[in-house]
């Protein structure tokens, strides 16, 4: 008898530390193991396992009883060469910048999702995105696009059918924008393949975020790595 209580303790002590481990059960999720989520009650994760991928996870998360829980997921593409710590990121090196970021609006060249909350903007055949240096519009929405911005230097958005059915800004270097930084840095529908710095998601997981997504809960992105200098952890 004392033989099988002592076998029945090792097993439930086993089964214990098995649970706590870095996979196991007992983990925390993500959004509680952040530096900073934003201040919301929603939050949106793109993490890719280090700085050289392309591709990774988006997942979104809202609060409920007190606690994150997850509310869905879909994999993601980051920019062509990988990811860059966003404070120091430089335009035109295709890279994703990591960091904690809000949501400023949506925008697409399809209506709204059924239910979505969100400031959404519809694109029309004059809409661009001011990505020039010079420009004072620089890192902006334009419509039409004035002379200080090159053509060159700007997207025209109509001009991207698939990504830009569906998009949200991502408030990269948006609010008081650097000169060199990046603009025009987006979680939008996926293309064929790596995007040039924004994230992407299948066109079915854009629709559901954009449906979830509701401005009076604040939410944010978190954008980063498994590990590292630039985990999605120290944001």
């Amino acid at each position: 008898m004392r033989r099988s209580l002592v076998t029945a303790a090792v097993l439930l002590a086993l089964a214990g530390s098995l649970g706590a481990g870095p996979g196991g059960a007992d983990r925390p999720p993500l959004p509680d193991r952040l530096a900073d989520t934003g201040g919301g009650s929603q939050l949106i994760t793109a993490e890719a396992p280090d700085t050289g991928s392309t591709t990774g996870t988006v997942t979104w998360w809202e609060r409920r009883g007190g606690r994150w829980a997850q509310a869905g997921s879909a994999p993601a593409r980051f920019g062509a060469n990988g990811l860059a710590e966003g404070a120091t990121r430089e335009q035109g090196t295709s890279t994703t910048p990591t960091g904690l970021y809000d949501l400023p609006y949506a925008f697409g060249i399809e209506d709204a999702p059924a239910g979505t909350t969100y400031p959404y903007r519809k694109v029309k055949d004059d809409s661009w995105w001011c990505q020039d240096n010079d420009s004072r519009a620089y890192n902006r929405w334009v419509e039409p696009r004035p002379a200080h911005c090159r053509a060159a230097e700007a997207e025209h958005l109509v001009s991207y059918g698939t990504q830009y059915a569906r998009a949200l800004v991502i408030g990269f270097n948006y609010d008081r924008p650097v000169r060199g930084r990046g603009a025009g840095i987006f979680l939008h529908v996926n293309g064929r393949g790596a995007t040039a710095g924004c994230v992407s998601v299948p066109a079915d997981a854009m629709a559901e975020i954009l449906a979830w997504a509701d401005p009076a809960r604040e939410p944010h992105i978190a954008v980063g790595t498994s590990s590292g200098p630039t985990a999605i952890t120290r944001y």
